[in-house]
């Protein structure tokens, strides 16, 4: 099949196709730009294959191809230059169901979870929904950008046995940590000998060409031994609805700590989850390139016109296609709520542990995203003017 050219200004309509994101405000003249998935038609490679199995007719229970195992081990070494072995794969139907098994593979009664905020609500809550401690270590604003507090860590009382929650690149700041940040950190978990969960969703929606990911995981394998990475083909290739993730664990006793955390509540993912993944990893390349070029220049936009409104002060993602707002100077008691009400719908910085910041998601078509900024531009200008 011929690759065809992505056309991302021209985005299916959502309402009325069961869709989270938008459902939320479909009887409404609200923009939404909240929850993250993205409003593009899937890879075509992906949409041949779902069109195949939909014609085939029959949707049993599955299980994952060992082509796509292959391709995870090969996409591994050549993009991040991590050699993995195919036993290490842990198949899952979603990330937040990861990280809440991780947890009750881990934590003990005298064990903590330690996050640095903001975070992506289920880090705040997979911990405590086993009655375990959590504690917060929140990101530090250095020259425009946010980065670890290695400060506050040095300052930080622990046990050998914590769990250490890495999102990686983080999810709302839009931070990819590099390897002096990474290497900092691994130090720091290995002297005081503690796991690592990484989250890497986001780890293949890098907007700066001269940026890498680096599993960290790869880096080290003092820390690989002690590490669950998480992974998806979901928020880069747009197929979050067919869950279909993975955990890569070297180490075997963890990794059958974490198999016996899942079993009799995790499902596996759909058959269907595997077949997307895999034509999502074997022929979403080039796609993947243009959507990233996109999504840059919609982050260039967004950038432009929110650093001229009054009371925001929006943060340059490096990585995902999410925007990070402070709105704290903003003239409005609740800035989600005042946006809604002009007709933009944004992620509310509390859900984040962060009141008064907010969340854009970019992952729409230029023509939305413009609507949406002016709408927002026009709420502050009214706002400023009163």
């Amino acid at each position: 099949m011929s690759e065809i050219i992505p056309d991302f200004d021209s985005p299916p309509g959502r309402n009325g196709t069961c869709s989270l994101k938008w459902g939320k405000y479909e009887d409404s003249d609200v923009i939404p730009l909240w929850v993250a998935d993205m409003d593009f038609k899937s890879p075509p490679a992906v949409l041949e294959q779902a069109r195949v199995s939909a014609e085939h007719g029959n949707f049993g229970y599955g299980r994952p191809p060992p082509k796509l195992t292959e391709r995870i081990v090969r996409r591994s070494e050549k993009l991040y230059n991590w050699s993995i072995d195919p036993n290490w794969i842990v198949w899952l139907p979603g990330m937040v169901c990861a990280l809440n098994v991780t947890c009750r593979a881990l934590l003990g009664e005298s064990s903590q979870a330690i996050i640095q905020t903001p975070i992506y609500p289920p880090f705040l809550s997979a911990s405590r929904n086993f009655d375990m401690p959590l504690t917060k270590v929140p990101l530090v604003l250095r020259e425009k950008r946010f980065s670890i507090d290695f400060d506050a860590l040095a300052a930080l009382e622990t046990k050998p046995g914590d769990l250490f929650m890495l999102c990686h690149p983080h999810n709302p700041v839009g931070t990819l940590f590099n390897q002096d940040e990474l290497s900092l950190l691994i130090e720091w978990l290995l002297e005081r000998n503690l796991y690592l969960c990484s989250d890497e969703i986001h780890c293949d929606l890098i907007l700066e060409k001269e940026l890498k990911h680096l599993p960290p995981a790869s880096l080290d394998p003092r820390i690989s031994d002690r590490t669950i990475t998480l992974m998806a083909p979901s928020k880069t290739f747009n197929i979050a609805g067919f869950g279909c993730s993975f955990a890569i664990i070297e180490n075997s006793s963890l990794r059958a700590k974490f198999k016996k955390a899942m079993h009799g509540i995790v499902p596996d993912p759909p058959a269907m989850g595997f077949l997307l993944a895999d034509a999502a990893y074997r022929g979403g390349e080039p796609w993947r390139m243009e959507l990233l070029d996109y999504l840059k220049e919609n982050r260039d936009y967004a950038l432009s016109q929110l650093v001229e409104m009054d009371g925001l002060i929006p943060h340059s993602p490096e990585a995902t296609y999410l925007m990070w707002i402070d709105a704290r100077n903003l003239a409005a008691s609740n800035p989600h709520k005042f946006f809604e009400e002009n007709g933009v719908g944004l992620s509310d910085g509390r859900d984040f542990d962060a009141p008064g910041f907010l969340r854009l998601n970019l992952g729409c078509s230029r023509k939305l995203l413009i609507e949406a900024l002016s709408r927002m531009g026009t709420a502050c200008e009214k706002l400023s003017n009163k």
